[in-house]
């Protein structure tokens, strides 16, 4: 019932990678982007690891038979990575613009997209409250909704997080503990 959704999901993981600093190759030596990016990975980092526990709680009930458990798991991972995105806007927004060229436009830019999609995982959480859970195949339908939305959600691009990365400020993001994947539980990397 719930596999679409999961597989929805791993096409979201990729707004989530989009912050763990892979960068380009500016100068590692400057140190008031260093400095900025320490101020943006040290946010980073706990709302990377709620948005992964969200993901693997959904993961986790794809084969939940019982509608309204799943609809109770699904509503508050979308809540949690609802509330982590906006999180990590703050965390952008509080650090400043990035000390290089276009700065101001790169975080502004990020900062809407998180917010975007912050919203964007709000509205599923609440098309997944709305859905019957009384009727099965209604239930399953609904989700199916959800999933294509989820789906959307994924495939909208994260040009902004992209921009936020490159060159100088990429690489210094890179080097930061915080803005590092978490390890998944277990010790496997996802």
């Amino acid at each position: 019932m719930n596999k679409k959704l999961v597989a929805a999901l791993s096409g979201g993981a990729a707004l989530v990678v989009a912050l763990t600093g892979c960068g380009g190759n500016g100068d590692e030596d400057d140190k008031k982007v260093n400095d900025w990016a320490k101020s943006v990975c040290d946010e980073v980092q706990p709302q990377l690891k709620k948005i992964q526990g969200a993901n693997a709680s959904i993961q986790a009930a794809a084969d939940e038979q019982d509608s309204k458990k799943l609809q109770q798991t699904d509503s508050k991972a979308f809540q949690q990575i609802s509330e982590s995105y906006a999180a990590l806007a703050k965390a952008v927004d509080k650090a400043g613009p990035p000390p290089v060229d276009k700065g101001e436009t790169t975080q502004r830019q990020a900062v809407k997209e998180l917010n975007s999609t912050s919203v964007a995982y709000k509205d599923l959480k609440t098309s997944v409250d709305k859905l019957d859970t009384s009727d099965k195949s209604k239930f399953a339908e609904g989700l199916k909704g959800v999933a294509d939305e989820l789906d959307k959600l994924s495939k909208s691009g994260d040009k902004a997080l992209q921009k936020l990365q490159e060159g100088e400020v990429g690489t210094a993001m890179a080097k930061q503990p915080g803005c590092q994947k978490p390890k998944a539980p277990g010790g496997a990397t996802t």
